[in-house]
């Protein structure tokens, strides 16, 4: 299978300061990747670049069959990939269902009230992201994404700050785009949440990237449980 999303041999520097110096993140379709590393790794860095929001120093990105030797967001966007960052995708200043509909009308789909009501936000539509929880307007962002029906969705940290319930619709979610085919990258420091999830895992480290293959062989990588898992058990 082919990866629809390649971000490779990325380097990044931030004031002299090495963050990545030879890093790859592959997606191929219908997988669940889990993104794992240390704080201050690079994880987020390496994510924005694969989807064109940061420019990195050296590296390439190829998206749904295409190099982007200057690779920009709105073109990746275009071509069906959908970023979550950790804050701020949805306008504090509009309902949550009006925003759900613009996504609709926007992109053509049909998913906005089935969107909602799978991930039970039903209820909340007249409300604007601020009369959320944490773990309501993850689930709105989630519902956006849906109602786009992206090729490959990104997303930076979505368990965060999140209640254990909404962990698990999020994890349904997530799932159940692989399934249709998209392909699903996700990162955090919650590791029994990403790893009950993730089809596959890739650790960023010491500014590279390791494919670990299936959550079962990383909890068995000996390098991997001594530098990042430590005595976890799970």
């Amino acid at each position: 299978m082919t990866a629809i999303l390649v971000a490779d041999s990325v380097a990044k520097r931030f004031g002299g300061r090495p963050v990545l110096a030879s890093a790859t993140l592959r997606a191929f379709p219908g997988e669940v990747r889990a993104l794992v590393g240390r704080n201050g790794i690079g994880k987020s860095t390496l994510l924005r670049i694969a989807c064109g929001r940061l420019a990195p120093d050296s590296g390439t990105v190829h998206f749904a069959g295409r190099p982007y030797l200057d690779a920009r967001h709105h073109r990746l966007a275009a071509d069906g990939l959908f970023y979550l960052p950790i804050r701020g995708l949805l306008s504090r200043a509009r309902a949550v269902g009006t925003q759900l509909d613009m996504f609709r009308r926007q992109f053509n789909r049909g998913l906005a009230q089935d969107s909602l009501a799978w991930l039970r936000l039903d209820h909340l539509l007249k409300r604007t992201p601020d009369q959320l929880s944490g773990g309501e307007l993850r689930r709105a962002e989630i519902a956006a994404a849906l109602v786009r029906d992206p090729k490959c969705l990104v997303a930076d940290e979505p368990f965060l700050g999140v209640a254990s319930k909404d962990v698990e619709l999020l994890s349904e979610a997530f799932r159940a785009m692989a399934r249709r085919g998209c392909a699903v990258v996700i990162t955090g420091h919650e590791v029994p949440a990403l790893f009950s999830v993730a089809t596959c895992v890739t650790w960023c480290t010491a500014g590279t990237t390791y494919e670990l293959g299936p959550p079962d062989a990383a909890r068995t990588h000996a390098r991997f449980r001594r530098e990042y898992l430590g005595p976890m058990t799970f």
